[in-house]
């Protein structure tokens, strides 16, 4: 059968693959339109299967809500380009949707749910690998059942943020306070969630940093306390300056709602990922060269 362009279209309709693919896919299987998708699919699986290994630092950062149940995602990609890809977009909404109407805590579990078509979310991960071009996966997710529940996603896509609230918080109130959290990072609730580790690590970068000769050792050790102690609450979500009303801590602030945190949560894309430092020409050479 020949290949005319207009099945060429009928197959990029049916598959969203590029329009060069399409004609090669028609070509290898003389016109025969369900034997080239299913040519596209091999050959595109092949071609996840070489991305696999590179590394994903863009993408979206999603929370969603319903009555009792909440979850953040971060679906990773390549280059932040494709976060405006409308097939990408809806790939996340359709995932952080079927994970918020299950019952799964975990990422495994998470990765094994199926969506609309049928295909498991790992699944679709790698079909979309194949289909943008780019590594496309889900990289972590948090689940949280509670009777007060707020999120935050802020518009750049990269940061959302999840609480689970104790108490009879305002939606406005326990909004804002997401906010908070995704404007000034904190790692941790409350003082008593800081690892020791943490704080052994910080002691060592204030001693290295901090020039106490001549000052008695009593002095010297309270110098360096007080430093730590100033350096725990900055990345402790209760100890903050709450960002609405600086008069007053994040911790006080719920205290006079009547409110506390169970959960908090803040995604941020790519977070404690290396991102490789790429040479774009030669990564467009080889891209032209069918590598």
């Amino acid at each position: 059968m020949a290949v005319t362009t207009d099945l060429i279209k009928k197959l990029r309709e049916m598959t969203s693959a590029g329009m060069m693919d399409c004609k090669k896919a028609l070509e290898a299987t003389n016109g025969d339109i369900d034997e080239a998708v299913v040519w596209l699919r091999e050959n595109g699986l092949a071609k996840a299967a070489k991305k696999a290994d590179r590394v994903a630092a863009e993408g979206v950062a999603l929370a969603v809500a319903n009555s009792n149940r909440a979850i953040v995602i971060e679906v990773n990609s390549e280059t932040d380009f494709v976060s405006k890809n409308e097939k990408f977009t809806k790939l996340i909404d359709e995932i952080a949707n079927v994970i918020l109407n299950s019952k799964v805590s975990t990422l495994e579990e998470a990765l094994d749910l199926k969506l609309s078509n049928g295909s498991k979310i790992s699944e679709a991960c790698i079909e979309a690998t194949a289909t943008i071009g780019e590594k496309i996966s889900l990289r972590r997710v948090a689940c949280v059942e509670g009777n007060n529940l707020a999120v935050y996603n802020h518009s750049n896509k990269r940061i959302s943020v999840l609480i689970n609230f104790d108490g009879e918080i305002s939606k406005d109130d326990a909004y804002n306070i997401c906010m908070h959290v995704a404007a000034m990072s904190p790692k941790y609730v409350s003082t008593s969630e800081v690892p020791q580790e943490f704080k052994d690590s910080e002691m060592h970068i204030i001693k290295e940093t901090t020039d106490v000769t001549g000052k008695p050792a009593n002095v010297a050790e309270n110098i360096l306390k007080g430093k730590l102690n100033k350096k725990i609450a900055e990345v402790t979500l209760l100890e903050q300056s709450y960002v609405i009303d600086e008069k007053q801590t994040v911790g006080n602030f719920l205290k006079s709602k009547k409110s506390s945190i169970k959960d908090m949560f803040r995604f941020e894309v790519g977070e404690g990922i290396e991102k490789v430092v790429s040479d774009f020409a030669a990564e467009v050479a080889a891209q032209l060269k069918g590598n």
